[in-house]
């Protein structure tokens, strides 16, 4: 069974935005880890904090006040701070489901650390009476602080190991899924390109066409363009209709797809006419050769191709849609543009094409198309060719 190549693009695609938002997870993840070792190391300054406190000098009354004032404050800061980083660790809130104890314990050490704050700063206005007592008060809060911030750490490093192990298993299957999504597009890639290395010598026997798409070209590369068995309707040099091949083409498929509209298309080659001297005539039939054989890789079942001029082709396309077959005219002429010819004595050269397009009403007939076709294919040529003008372009013109 042959692959689509517009199906490979769109998974690949659709793997590369999942690639992306893995990406993002990834960022996510690492922010949050960071967050664990700044909440660690939040409750080691807290620890610190109280600790100071606990050593403040009385001789210096004053002094010893201002200091546990800012230290006090420092300490409800950071519990502060710790509440409002859980806000970014999504792994414990939502998948380890820790909130509530979490919020609990930061309540327990915000009450604590206040408790602490008030003994401690009686201890250090209060008279000397009972100072015993006070120190023992103090001591006995301290404790409780010390314990509260050191149960609140060991569980952190509890949380980390589980966020870690949870991390380290995505990583594994994360690792597995790119790794094996890289060796299938690796694979259905490199088929893609064996494809298209194919459709340069399409008569290489023993070769399995991996895609539709080059399976549909390569059918239309082998086959002779709108072969006929009647000489007198085939163009000698190019191998395509002639006029007389053309209007009996047409005549036969013209009912093959009643609902479609059907465009004529006249195109011309830009500076290419009999009396320019500029190639020999070997490379002038070479060119012309390339042109309609590029030209006919475009028909489809109900289009009809012809050389109907010496530089002249026409295209006659169905298609469901006016826009449609207007975009595949011009994807002719871009094709057309995109041929890669060259000589030792002129270099590089560059083919153009200028085209008249017509949408054929069904009571119009084909002549009379055609020479509305040609009449847009003056107006093209007269505004700088390359291009492929419409009907519009040249009622436009004439206002």
């Amino acid at each position: 069974m042959k692959h689509s190549i517009k199906k490979i693009f769109k998974n690949l695609s659709n793997f590369l935005m999942l690639v992306v938002m893995l990406t993002a997870f990834g960022v996510l993840a690492a922010v949050e880890h960071s967050n664990s070792y700044v909440k660690i190391e939040n409750l080691n300054n807290q620890k610190n904090i109280i600790n100071s406190l606990m050593i403040l000098p009385k001789e210096n009354l004053e002094l010893a006040l201002i200091e546990f004032k800012g230290k006090s404050t420092q300490l409800l800061h950071n519990i502060d701070k710790l509440r409002n980083q859980y806000g970014f660790s999504f792994v414990e809130k939502y998948i380890l489901s820790n909130e509530e104890e979490y919020l609990a314990d930061l309540d327990k050490l915000s009450s604590l650390a206040k408790e602490f704050n008030m003994t401690a700063i009686k201890h250090y206005t209060e008279e000397e009476n009972d100072n015993q007592e006070k120190k023992e008060e103090l001591l006995k809060s301290f404790n409780s602080v010390f314990e509260q911030i050191n149960t609140m750490i060991f569980k952190s490093i509890s949380y980390n190991k589980a966020k870690f192990n949870i991390y380290k298993n995505i990583t594994y299957l994360v690792f597995i899924i790119l790794l094996l999504a890289a060796i299938i597009y690796r694979k259905k890639l490199n088929s893609i390109y064996k494809d298209i290395e194919y459709l340069h010598d399409v008569d290489k026997k023993g070769y399995e066409i991996f895609t539709q798409e080059a399976g549909a070209i390569a059918i239309r590369m082998r086959r002779k363009p709108d072969i006929s068995e009647n000489p007198a309707m085939i163009d000698p040099l190019t191998g395509i209709n002639n006029i007389k091949g053309m209007m009996n083409s047409y005549a036969e498929k013209k009912n093959l797809k009643e609902k479609n509209y059907t465009s004529v298309t006249l195109f011309e080659i830009d500076n290419f006419s009999k009396t320019n001297r500029v190639y020999s005539q070997e490379l002038t039939q070479t060119i012309l050769k390339k042109v309609a054989f590029t030209i006919s890789l475009h028909k489809q079942s109900a289009d009809v191709v012809a050389r109907t001029d010496y530089n002249q082709f026409t295209v006659i396309l169905s298609r469901e849609n006016k826009e449609q077959s207007f975009k595949d005219a011009d994807i002719i002429r871009q094709s057309i543009s995109e041929l890669k010819l060259s000589t030792p004595e002129l270099g590089a050269i560059k083919i153009k094409l200028s085209g008249g397009f017509v949408i054929k009403p069904n009571h119009v007939s084909l002549e009379e198309a055609i020479k509305q076709a040609k009449k847009i294919l003056e107006h093209a040529k007269d505004t700088g060719g390359d291009k492929i003008s419409q009907v519009r372009d040249l009622a436009h013109s004439e206002l």
